[in-house]
């Protein structure tokens, strides 16, 4: 498995509804995970980015540049 150090924006946010914190990567379609935890959601986004992009390199896909802060907002 190949580790890729790509430096994409992450917002993490308090989900009342879900009764956890979401940690959402906007550049990443669909790329999104959640924790108990402020922590535990970075932690685990950290490794849906890392299959997200594992995933769009198995398919060949592109997979986008991260362009930094707030591009989204």
């Amino acid at each position: 498995m190949q580790i890729y150090d790509f430096k994409y924006e992450i917002i993490i946010f308090w989900s009342t509804e879900d009764n956890a914190f979401i940690a959402e990567v906007p550049e990443l379609a669909g790329c999104k995970s959640d924790g108990s935890t402020y922590n535990e959601a970075l932690d685990n986004v950290q490794i849906v980015i890392q299959d997200w992009i594992e995933t769009a390199v198995s398919l060949g896909r592109p997979i986008p540049q991260p362009k930094g802060k707030l591009m989204f907002a």
